[in-house]
């Protein structure tokens, strides 16, 4: 048996367990730790001169959680062995809290889900106060909940209220000192050794220790059920979950309400049974298995550089010229100075780059005002921003990143100025969103060296960044991008070049198709809710609003010249005829010209243009429900397949990270293809649902030759 616990005991009853898997670089929850821990504790209860406990990690976190690979791999048929497994592992730890002697968490790097349950068990817990750490419990960001007792032991700590909304709904991740705030630890320290004394010093100070909510006549803060004025205000948890949820498939959340509020209402042993129960549910279900696959092994993978180029070293960048100081360009110059590179900002005039300086200023200002940042800090970054109008400031830069119009000619106007003024062997970025790199590259002497990065709007919250290789860049080029993008902290996804890319294509898809219902005279709200219950962030209208009606027309256009161009027959979608209408009958561009699918007062939404139901919408038009969900998925899943199959994308876990922080894809699929694996009967459940949308409402439907032939032969979507 592999021994994840060491046992360490000198000579005055004090018995540190440190935690320390040695078949792994991090300590997880699996069926070893379970094995040592049940070990360890009944050593300890064995033990006439146990003085007290102390509970601290050989690894550089405390403790990683979950084995992620083994939940993913629970079917429905194994519930209730999963379950009965669960139950020992929670046995395990109360043993440990129960053993009537003071036990101390000395959590010396983050402890995240199962590290922070165990520090929970423990009577109290001192956080090493180091950048880096964090503490939380973030298993519902996984379609999970705390399995080792993190719900029960919250509520009864913090209160159902303060459980719920600081802690476990939201997956919030808490530095040191934050968690201090909390609650979740009761003391920093400032180096291992202060630690270590801090936790001796408390078990000399409480020979006798029980957990706070095991000692008799013990009240959870702010009440239970049981109790009238927190009974009254009970109704407002659902409703404000199904609010916030919007009537997506998110068994999570749920499930950990449910939890909390039930646990609270027996004793603790029953309660992690509770516990236990709804987490077997989730653990056996298809919308955790989406989520882990993308958020951890996918991120895992897309952030550890598996899709750039092997043996060419890394190169920090020291000095970046930023060219368009608009939103976007703001936007970024922000990003990199805040990720501690000096920026060159540049406009045509110096106004213009000082107002898109002050936009960092803005940003910094509202961090500085939420505690994340002090004044000194705010001005170091600031100070790193150069506003300028001269092409000779940008000497010495060796990157450039180019955020003008979507205009070629503007594009190589700007690139032309400066190439000659930047380092000679400069990295030449143009962040686009629809416009082939290919083309942009004509406008540089050096097109070995130019790529596309495509930034989201806001920079400074948008995590991901697309980058687009042409047909010309090296690997030193796509390398040298890879690694800027992870040096301001962003997540990189790497595909080949082509009109609209990844990203910028498939969300067409899902807008098109909920304009194509309108078109069909399906009422316009029915529509918005159909993408509201299918897990979109953004309602589909109100998007396309946001994207204006305008920029889609002349995206089409400009797709359509190209495919006839180059002798191929133009495939128009039944959105195009709604479009044209809305622009050349009514007038309404979208949301920046005032008027759009929805009315605009002040520049702010308020509801639906009553003229849809006018002019659009006809009685009878109805289709399934669920038809209108799938319809906006599948046309983006479908597509995506096809980015697979023309080699704009080579990589899965590119496709759902990409759909799931880019454009917004539903997070319970777990992205793009995630979505058609884990979909009802797998892939061939996928095609045979994709043939019967496409008999209904177009060829637009009908499954790709790649896919039909992954179902085929009983594949799915994997690197």
């Amino acid at each position: 048996m592999t021994q994840s616990i060491r046992w360490e005991q000198d000579g005055d009853g004090v018995v540190t367990l440190v935690l320390d898997d040695p078949t792994q670089s991090v300590n997880t929850m699996n069926d070893a730790f379970t094995d040592s821990l049940e070990e360890v504790v009944a050593r300890l209860k064995a033990m006439d001169d146990l003085r007290g406990v102390v509970v601290t990690s050989a690894k550089e976190t405390f403790f990683a959680g979950g084995d992620l690979r083994m939940l993913s791999a629970v079917r429905p048929e194994d519930a209730q062995g999963f379950y009965e497994t669960s139950m020992r592992l929670k046995q395990a730890l109360r043993g440990l809290e129960t053993l009537g002697k003071p036990v101390v968490a000395a959590i010396n790097g983050s402890a995240l889900g199962g590290g922070l349950e165990i520090a929970l068990t423990c009577h109290h817990r001192i956080a090493l106060n180091i950048p880096g750490s964090e503490i939380g419990l973030p298993e519902v960001t996984l379609g999970l909940l705390p399995g080792g007792g993190g719900v029960v032991r919250t509520v009864r700590l913090l209160g159902i209220t303060d459980a719920l909304l600081k802690v476990l709904l939201k997956g919030k991740q808490y530095r040191p000192a934050q968690a201090l705030e909390v609650g979740l630890v009761d003391e920093l320290a400032d180096s291992t050794q202060d630690m270590l004394a801090k936790a001796r010093a408390w078990i000399d100070a409480h020979p006798e220790s029980v957990q706070r909510f095991d000692v008799k006549g013990y009240e959870i803060p702010g009440g239970t059920p049981a109790t009238p004025a927190f009974a009254a205000n009970l109704p407002a948890f659902p409703a404000s979950l199904r609010k916030e949820l919007g009537g997506a498939p998110y068994p999570a959340p749920r499930n950990v309400l449910a939890a909390a509020v039930e646990s609270t209402q027996v004793d603790v042993e029953t309660a992690m049974q509770v516990e236990a129960r709804y987490f077997t549910e989730l653990v056996c279900g298809q919308t955790a298995k989406n989520m882990i696959q993308a958020f951890f092994f996918d991120m895992r993978s897309v952030n550890s550089g598996a899709r750039r180029p092997k043996d060419i070293p890394s190169r920090e960048v020291r000095k970046v010229a930023v060219l368009g100081a608009g939103m976007m360009g703001s936007g970024i110059a922000y990003a990199c100075a805040a990720a501690g590179i000096q920026v060159v900002l540049k406009d045509i005039s110096p106004e213009a780059a000082e107002r898109g300086m002050s936009y960092s200023a803005g940003v910094l200002d509202k961090a500085v005002a939420r505690g994340n940042m002090t004044p000194d800090e705010r001005e170091k970054v600031l100070a790193r921003i150069t506003p300028t109008a001269e092409a000779a400031d940008l000497a010495g830069c060796d990157v450039v990143i180019e955020a003008v119009f979507e205009d070629p000619q503007l594009k190589y106007k700007v690139f032309q100025d400066i190439q000659d003024v930047v380092a000679p062997d400069a990295l030449l970025c143009s962040n686009t969103s629809t416009l082939p790199i290919s083309l942009l590259a004509e406008g540089v002497t050096r097109r070995a060296d130019f790529i596309g990065l495509h930034f989201f709007s806001p920079v400074d919250k948008m995590p991901l960044v697309e980058i687009i290789r042409g047909p010309q860049t090296s690997d030193e080029t796509l390398a040298r991008a890879f690694d800027l993008v992870r040096q301001i902290r962003k997540t990189p996804i790497v595909v080949n070049d082509s009109r609209g890319f990844f990203t910028s294509r498939v969300i067409r898809t899902f807008i098109d198709e909920g304009v194509a219902m309108v078109g069909e005279g399906i009422a316009p709200a029915s529509v918005e809710q159909a993408a509201t219950q299918s897990g979109y962030p953004a309602k589909v209208l109100s998007l396309m609003d946001e994207l204006t009606l305008t920029l889609s027309r002349k995206i089409s256009n400009e797709a359509r010249r190209a495919v006839e161009e180059a002798g191929g027959v133009w495939t128009g979608h039944p959105a195009d005829a709604v479009l044209d209408r809305m622009l050349d009958e009514f007038h309404r561009p979208g949301r920046s010209g005032g008027a759009g699918f929805y009315e605009y007062e002040d520049g702010r939404r308020t509801r639906l243009w009553t003229g849809l139901r006018e002019h659009f919408t006809r009685p009878g038009a109805e289709i399934p429900f669920e038809d209108m969900k799938e319809r906006m998925l599948f046309a983006e899943a479908l597509d995506s397949v096809r980015c697979l199959e023309e080699n704009v994308l080579t990589s899965v876990a590119d496709a759902n990270v990409g759909s799931l922080l880019g454009i917004g894809f539903p997070a319970w699929t777990g992205g793009v293809l995630q979505y058609i694996n884990g979909y009802q009967g797998g892939l061939p459940g996928f095609v045979a649902r994709a043939h019967e949308l496409a008999d209904r409402y177009g060829e637009r439907f009908t499954p790709p030759a790649l896919l039909l032939n992954m179902a085929a032969e009983g594949r799915t979507f994997e690197d």
